[in-house]
């Protein structure tokens, strides 16, 4: 098993991720960590026990990143995840409760207590990988693989025509991950724009008749709505983060290069990901997925 910290910003994308993520035995979640980013970090951070509920597991949640680095907080994207982040489905509060440790803390003492044995996959803002790089530099060589969904390389943003949406929320956080030296493998929009769930899945999902089954059902529909509007005819949604759930559990789902990714820090382009030749430190670059045989698997772990 890998031994995997999950850093969210728990929206409905990240829910599926979370879900696929516990559900497959190849990954052992030592805990989850959140950051804003799909709404305020006390609302991601419940969000995520609603999740763990729903799922019926139990992994420690260590709550995150309230702010940028150093950008002013962009307006959270309640027309895409609802006003509650999952769909307007959270009816009521979690009974468990967040770790008191932070989320840089967690991390760090994680990575340092597990020498080169820890990935840390990360579906928000990089805020909290990035807190926890400044505040201890040496985990960069401790951390034996991050793997980010982030990024639009070789083609258009889907928050601005030129910046994918974790990158643009802190941008700065994000250009700090790349420069690290910290071993990078990026899931941008290149490929998880590929990775479209069909809306027929849900009927699917409801004829289980199970309560977990109809929560993902109704979150996911509010997902898809929402994806039609920016995207008519599209027929579903696209498998963001838990793609890059995927490329940990079985990494010959992609295809990656090696570049040097600079992030534009300032003006229209902000959040904008840049491929270069020269240059280091290298990070790797999905830039291929084998969609199909992806969405297959992730159908049959999700529940």
């Amino acid at each position: 098993m890998k031994p995997v910290i999950l850093d969210v910003d728990t929206g409905i994308d990240d829910a599926l991720a979370i879900a696929y993520a516990l559900n497959s035995p190849e990954l052992e979640i030592l805990g989850l960590t959140t950051c804003f980013g799909n709404g305020p970090v006390e609302k991601t951070t419940r969000n995520t026990l609603v999740v763990l509920e729903q799922l019926g597991k139990s992994v420690p949640v260590y709550p995150g990143a309230d702010k940028p680095l150093s950008r002013p907080p962009k307006k959270f994207p309640t027309h895409i995840h609802g006003e509650d982040g999952l769909g307007n489905r959270v009816a009521k509060s979690p009974v468990m409760e967040a770790e008191s440790e932070s989320a840089v803390d967690y991390i760090i003492n994680q990575v340092k207590q597990r020498p080169n044995e820890i990935t840390i996959i990360a579906v928000g803002p990089l805020t909290n990988l990035a807190h926890a790089v400044k505040k201890d530099p040496e985990i960069v060589s401790l951390v034996k693989e991050v793997v980010i969904m982030g990024g639009a390389v070789f083609i258009k943003g889907n928050v601005t025509p030129y910046s994918e949406a974790n990158i643009f929320t802190d941008p700065h956080a994000a250009e700090c991950v790349f420069s690290s030296g910290l071993p990078v493998t990026l899931v941008g929009l290149d490929v998880t724009m590929k990775t479209l769930l069909p809306n027929t899945i849900l009927a699917d999902w409801r004829a289980t008749g199970r309560e977990v089954s109809d929560f993902f059902a109704d979150m996911t529909s509010f997902y898809m709505h929402a994806y039609e509007t920016f995207h008519p005819g599209i027929g579903g949604c696209a498998l963001h983060d838990p793609l890059a759930v995927g490329v940990v559990v079985d990494p010959s789902f992609i295809k990656k290069e090696t570049w040097n990714v600079k992030v534009f820090l300032e003006g229209e382009e902000m959040g904008r990901t840049v491929a270069q030749a020269e240059g280091e430190p290298k990070i790797q670059v999905c830039t291929r997925v084998e969609a199909d045989r992806f969405l297959n698997h992730f159908l049959n772990r999700l529940f």
